[in-house]
């Protein structure tokens, strides 16, 4: 399964699962990163973290490790 971490910069995705569990999955989802979400990757900094992305109408930076618990298509 492609998670957000493999999509390259300018490309959207749409969420299809969260497989974090606990309080990460409630952080995730109180970001309005949920089931159906279109999501566009903005930029990625060089080391690879953060990764800057659209997300409902606002930009946000998440970790590597958060979005390889985020599930696209």
């Amino acid at each position: 399964m492609k998670t957000l971490k493999e999509v390259r910069p300018g490309e959207s995705a749409a969420v299809k699962s969260l497989t974090a569990t606990g309080a990460l999955r409630r952080r995730i989802m109180d970001m309005g990163i949920t089931k159906g979400t279109t999501i566009f990757v903005r930029k990625v900094a060089p080391l690879g973290d953060p990764i800057e992305i659209t997300v409902r109408g606002y930009e946000l930076s998440i970790r590597k490790n958060e979005a390889e618990h985020i599930e696209v298509a």
